[in-house]
């Protein structure tokens, strides 16, 4: 659930579009994308490959999928997988929980749509979530048509606002127990948030471990997005694609303070808006609540044709989420997630892992 963008040149230019097709096979991305939010009909309440293939279209951070899912026979376990934290921007896995989160939201819709209410608890750590399934008359929550067209759009917006009834609307359907959603859409307040995007964003690039992290996670072109599963494909974000050597040598020399400074201020003064999720305590089991929460905005967005991408920097560089929480008014709570919300164009859906790596029996 993180923003990263790849400032490419010349070079990347010349080779732009080599990664649109894998590997000569004839397959395109979008053809190898389609089957992953393919829509498809419950064969029961309790068809445990239909929930989690609606679950894993969740949004998470650096699209690592942190997540298993243990089937039993009238429950699923969503638990960490800890093979997939990332250390340095999320050292207290606060954004893995948050990840939890926004999976159990969409297995939690795909359930009723089959015909079974949900019970979402928090475990522990180390077990993370566990989702109860009770059989229940099907019907279909109006989130979850959006579930399969969900994404973070990392592009500038085109600076109109949102009108205040569809405010109302996300507002209304980001509310979940133990987090709340703050809206900004005055352009002082935006820009004082702004401020602290930058100042964090340059001390996280002028931090060599979370560069090398970052990197570990970018795929440069599609061929290297499918292999994977996983991962920022570059395209997602607008960028050419590259080969992966000449991504790997450019990365370093183009993605410098200076011009990602220069692309978050492009991207928040083209937004109609600022989302801000905050927990009431600062916990893993409220960051599962945050999750869940930004889910349902994010799901609500799409069904009013409303783009959002995250700009987490200020939550992620623990020394500026005190003046990001004192610009809320919001105390010694901890803001969860930034998200900056506008109109926008489609970018291409990024790649998520098979069932089979993510899913097991109990």
């Amino acid at each position: 659930m993180n923003r990263r963008h790849l400032l490419v040149g010349a070079t990347a230019t010349a080779v732009a579009g080599t990664g649109l097709y894998l590997g000569g096979r004839g397959t395109s991305y979008p053809q190898a994308v389609a089957p992953l939010r393919a829509e498809l009909a419950p064969r029961s309440d309790t068809d445990m490959p239909y929930l989690v293939h609606h679950a894993v279209l969740a949004a998470n951070s650096h699209n690592t999928q942190p997540w298993l899912f243990r089937a039993g026979l009238r429950h699923i376990e969503i638990v960490p997988d800890r093979r997939r934290q990332t250390p340095v921007v999320d050292p207290d896995n606060h954004h893995l929980f948050a990840s939890l989160g926004c999976a159990a939201e969409n297995l939690s819709l795909a359930a009723l749509a089959a015909g079974a209410n949900t019970n979402i608890a928090f475990v522990s750590d180390t077990a993370g979530l566990r989702v109860d399934l009770e059989r229940a008359n099907p019907a279909q929550d109006p989130l979850f048509a959006a579930i399969r067209y969900r994404q973070c759009t990392r592009a500038d917006y085109d600076g109109h606002g949102v009108d205040p009834a569809n405010l109302t609307m996300l507002e209304q359907a980001a509310a979940v127990p133990g987090c709340r959603v703050s809206l900004i859409t005055e352009k002082p307040v935006m820009e004082k948030v702004l401020d602290l995007i930058v100042a964090a964003n340059s001390a996280q690039i002028n931090d060599p471990a979370f560069m090398r992290e970052l990197k570990s996670w970018v795929r440069f072109n599609a061929a290297s997005a499918v292999a994977t599963g996983d991962g920022l494909y570059a395209a997602c974000s607008g960028n050419p694609a590259l080969p992966t050597w000449l991504g790997n040598r450019l990365f370093d020399r183009v993605v410098t303070a200076e011009g990602e400074n220069a692309k978050c201020i492009s991207q928040i003064r083209s937004s109609a808006g600022i989302a801000i999720f905050v927990s009431d305590v600062d916990d893993p089991a409220h960051w599962v609540q945050a999750g869940r929460s930004y889910q349902r905005f994010a799901l609500q967005a799409t069904l009013l044709g409303i783009k959002h991408a995250f700009l987490n920097q200020p939550v992620e560089v623990t020394a500026f989420r005190p003046q990001l929480a004192s610009l809320l008014g919001i105390g010694n709570k901890r803001p969860d997630l930034v998200v900056r919300f506008g109109y926008g164009p489609d970018m291409p859906m990024s790649m998520r892992r098979p069932l089979v790596d993510v899913m097991t029996a109990l």
